[in-house]
């Protein structure tokens, strides 16, 4: 089997050249990590974990832990894609990572007991609430975390512009003609519910648009079935609103449901927009114009943000704001 030594003779760097290049240290060039690394793909080195621990005093791996109100975790489409990001770039780093329940064998531990019992190196949180008890106690521990979807000046934290994302929903439903537009929320524990509809009614008020108080409708935790459910509760007002923005593409899905089941059509007689361009928008009845969240750049960024804290040794606080865009389809149509 080959040795780090291999490596070192292949090369003709040093020992902790090598050593360092393979841990993915910043002091080492490019040039020089790309000889080490062809030689490792060459000659077939691997290098033994617990070895690797006691060298470097990391364990090489990174916890996951989901903490929101849906109980899907990684079923959610836009959980799953920034957690398959983030994955790709921590394992280009030599990072294994696992996923943290609140139970140890029969034991019921707390998030961050179960991660220093784990022994990794840092956790990523998903999570929607502030007030989460579990994600605080993990924020004021010196355990390198970022935290995604949520704000804090206690850890890093990596989240997409919700209330631009707003603004740009309700521009394009105004640029469309629409003057009755209607906003189904996310809950308002969430720092992604609330943003969207702090970004609505600050569009509603640029445009001095006179939107009552009934159409805006809280929608939950973001699922179909609460769009469902609050689109009801729309179609029943007198005067209904030509226009619906929801605060995620499940909740647009299910209001579109609601308004199919009632006799009407989208975008016809009413426009949906959503936000989120979870992969399913592309492939409804009609496709669904939604605010495109970059799942792809928010995981990069938190590998990014994680890997710092670790290699430096230092937790620090970083917020990231990822811009969104506008991707038009088929459920609004001008007036």
């Amino acid at each position: 089997m080959a040795t780090i030594y291999d490596i070192a003779k292949k090369t003709g760097y040093s020992i902790t050249t090598v050593s360092r290049a393979l841990n993915d240290y910043p002091d080492v060039s490019a040039k020089t990590k790309k000889i080490i690394l062809d030689a490792v793909k060459e000659i077939g080195y691997y290098p033994n974990s617990i070895a690797r621990s006691l060298t470097t005093k990391k364990s090489w791996t990174l916890g996951v832990i989901f903490i929101e109100d849906l109980g899907v975790g990684i079923k959610h489409p836009f959980f799953s894609a920034v957690i398959q990001s983030f994955k790709q770039r921590v394992e280009s780093s030599g990072y294994d990572i696992i996923f943290l329940s609140q139970n140890v064998g029969s034991e019921k531990k707390s998030y961050l007991d179960h991660a220093l019992h784990r022994g990794v190196d840092g956790i990523i949180v998903v999570c929607s609430n502030y007030d989460n008890p579990e994600v605080q106690h993990l924020m004021d521990s010196d355990l390198p975390s970022v935290v995604i979807d949520l704000h804090s000046n206690k850890s890093s934290v990596v989240y997409s512009d919700s209330f631009s994302g707003s603004e740009i929903a309700v521009n394009h439903l105004y640029a469309l003609g629409h003057r009755k537009i209607a906003h189904i929320s996310g809950h308002e524990k969430t720092f992604a519910g609330n943003e969207r509809l702090r970004g609505f009614k600050n569009a509603v008020e640029k445009l001095n648009l006179d939107i009552p108080e009934s159409y805006i409708i809280e929608g939950g935790f973001f699922s179909f079935d609460d769009g469902y459910q609050a689109m009801k509760r729309l179609l029943e007002l007198k005067d209904r609103p030509t226009a619906v923005y929801a605060a995620s593409d499940l909740m647009a899905i299910g209001a579109i449901s609601t308004i199919n089941e009632n006799g009407l059509n989208v975008p016809a007689d009413i426009s949906v927009i959503g936000f989120d361009d979870i992969e399913l928008a592309k492939y409804t009845t009609p496709k669904l114009t939604t605010v495109r969240q970059d799942t792809d750049l928010i995981g990069e960024n938190a590998a990014k943000v994680l890997l710092n804290q670790i290699n430096d040794n230092n937790k620090v606080f970083s917020a990231i704001t990822i811009p969104v865009e506008l991707v038009t389809r088929e459920s609004t149509r001008e007036l």
